[in-house]
This record gives C-alpha cells, sequence and structure tokens, in this order.
C-alpha cells in the first residue's frame, strides 16, 4: 500500500498541542473522482478556527485541515475520461470548495477541479479559492455601480487589498479602516485610497467626517465587535453591512463577545440590512456550474493583474506549527503555503 504524508489535527485545540504529521495511505479515486497530488495548500486563519472548534462548521478529530490547494492530476477514477479538458495527467489544477488538503494527495469529484493557467504561479495558484473569491463575491453581490462608495473594516488583510484593488477596477471608491498606522500609510501611499486608523483616530469620529457630505450606502466588515457596529451606524438609510468576519473576537472565549451591539433604533429607523457572509455555505447552496464561472471570472482578473495575490511562504509540512502561528502573525508577510 502507497503511503503520503498528512498533517493532522489529532483533536481541538491549538496547533503546536494537536498537530502532527503522519504516514496515511494514498486515497483512491472513486468514480468521477480525480486524485491531486498536492504541490502547496495554504495556512488559513479560518483553518486555525476550525482547529479551535470555533467555526462555522467542525470535522470529526483526527482530522486533516486545509482548505484549498494547487497541484497536478495524478490519476483519474473510473468515468472520468483523460479526454475532458484540463483533467488529464500532469494537468496543474485547484479544489473547489474541497476540505482536507494538508495532504500529498487529496481525492475530489472531477467537478470541484479546475485546471489552473500555466501563467500563473503555484502560490498564487494555491490561494484561488478562498480569498480572491471572497473579495469578488463580496463586491459583486453589493450592487455597487461606478461611482458609489464601499466601506470596509480589516482593509488591511489580503482579502482587504483585493476589494480595494476590484472596486478601483469598477470605478467604486472605497473608505478603508485598519488597525495600524503603517498599513494605513502603505494603503494611501499605494492606491490613494480613503483611510481610517482605529491606533490613533477615533473611529466614530472620523466615519461621521468622511460620511457628512458624502452618504455611504454599503460596507463590509470582517471585525466585528463595536467595529462592526459603528459601521453599521454610519452608513445612510437604506445602507446594508455585510459581515464575513469576526477579528474582534481572535481566541475569545466569553461568548459574549461574539457579538455586533448594533443599535435597534439605527436599523428600524434607518431601515438598514445587516447580513452575513459564509464562503462554505455559498460553495454548499451555489450550482458547480456557477461556482467554476465565478472562479473562472476571478482567475481572469487575476491573469490581468487587477487583482494580485501576494506571493506566499513556501514551508515544509514537517513544520506546520511554525506555518500556522505565522498564519496569523500581524506583519508576517506572504500567507504560509504548505509543501510537500
Amino acid at each position: 500500500m502507497e503511503m503520503m504524508r498528512a498533517v493532522v489535527a489529532r483533536e481541538v485545540g491549538e496547533p503546536g498541542d494537536v498537530l502532527t504529521v503522519e504516514r496515511v495511505p494514498v486515497p483512491e479515486p472513486g468514480p468521477g473522482q480525480v486524485l491531486v497530488r498536492v504541490d502547496a495548500a495554504p495556512v488559513h486563519a479560518s483553518d486555525l478556527h476550525i482547529m479551535r472548534g470555533r467555526y462555522g462548521f467542525a470535522p470529526r478529530f483526527p482530522a486533516v485541515l486545509g482548505l484549498e490547494c494547487a497541484g497536478t492530476v495524478a490519476a483519474l477514477g473510473p468515468g472520468v475520461s483523460a479526454d475532458v479538458p484540463g483533467l488529464r495527467p500532469g494537468r496543474r489544477v485547484t479544489t473547489l470548495g474541497v476540505t482536507g488538503t494538508w495532504q500529498e494527495f487529496v481525492v475530489a469529484d472531477a467537478s470541484r477541479v479546475l485546471p489552473v493557467p500555466e501563467s500563473l504561479s503555484t502560490s498564487t495558484a494555491a490561494q484561488l479559492t478562498i480569498t480572491p473569491l471572497t473579495a469578488w463575491l463580496l463586491v459583486t453581490g453589493l450592487d455597487l455601480g461606478r461611482g458609489d462608495r464601499l466601506l470596509q473594516t480589516a482593509a488591511g488583510s489580503t482579502v482587504g487589498g483585493l476589494v480595494i484593488a476590484l472596486s478601483r477596477h469598477l470605478g467604486v471608491h472605497t473608505l478603508n479602516v485598519v488597525r495600524r498606522r503603517a498599513t494605513a500609510e502603505q494603503i494611501h501611499a499605494l492606491d490613494g485610497a480613503e483611510v481610517i486608523c482605529t491606533e490613533d483616530e477615533d473611529l466614530p469620529e472620523q466615519l461621521a467626517r468622511f460620511t457628512a457630505d458624502r452618504p455611504i450606502g454599503k460596507a463590509i466588515d470582517c471585525v466585528a465587535g463595536q467595529v462592526g457596529a459603528d459601521v453599521s451606524h454610519a452608513l445612510a438609510p437604506g445602507g446594508e453591512l455585510v459581515v464575513y468576519g469576526a477579528l474582534s473576537t481572535h481566541r475569545q472565549t466569553d461568548p459574549a463577545m461574539f457579538t455586533v451591539p448594533v443599535s435597534a433604533p439605527s436599523l428600524i429607523y434607518g431601515n438598514k440590512i445587516v447580513r452575513g457572509f459564509f464562503l462554505p455555505h455559498w460553495f454548499a447552496t451555489t450550482s458547480q456550474h456557477d461556482v467554476r464561472r465565478a472562479l473562472e471570472s476571478v482567475t481572469g482578473l487575476i491573469e490581468k493583474s487587477v487583482m494580485v495575490i501576494p506571493e506566499g511562504q513556501p514551508i515544509p509540512a514537517g513544520e506546520a506549527v511554525r506555518a500556522a502561528h505565522l498564519a496569523e502573525a500581524a506583519g508576517r508577510g506572504g500567507k504560509p503555503l504548505l509543501v510537500f
């Protein structure tokens, strides 16, 4: 029996306590499936939330984590023809909505495997699914027109940077909330976008200043807590806030911290909408045809350099604990990529 290496979380807990590298059998592709040899698999903050038992779904532990990867087709299961475009052995591919990618080989339904343009680096191909697709779905899902303004928090994140780039491409102006002054200066210098820095500025005061003459009707939030509440309050009547993360709850265990204390009068009298966005739910409720079309649109924008994914940091799978620590380190540089 052929064996492979897999990064396994033995139970719920912190990376240094629960992550191990184990040798497990190479899976066999079943009917309609593809065996992918993994070249690189990112370590996302969401992977760590899953590991800590704080995510929107929980695997059965012990579990191989990982939400996306880039690799090559190693074998085709019964019913998958080598004549299918892009799914011949040796072809570079990425996986769509497939979990358990922190291992040398992963099996996926053929509909969940998409060819990767040869022009893309392995790092970019490994990060095609989660981050740029989230940015694209958030921006395009808000019915923004040229000249509109979009307010976002966590603008210094990778998603935040892609939102700025995509918005500029669509003619949408962004008002960006960041936590660190260095990030604020970087965004303003590179993109000329409006920035509020909570390190040394009062958020409600600055939001009032930036929206006094030019009301903003759409916002996306990845912080939650009081920051999310302040953003909701600053929106114009009829405004819409999409919450897609909760960075303010990082490593929190107090249930009271997992809130967005939105003002009821602001919602009621302002006729505002607050809703959530969860990419795994989108994968689960969207047809495979539409999933592939969305990712093809994102890939096209990346090929044209409209959206640029920062190069990741390759880290040997045997150093998975270090990769996990890097994934949530401030100013870490590129996203850690487990390589086998």
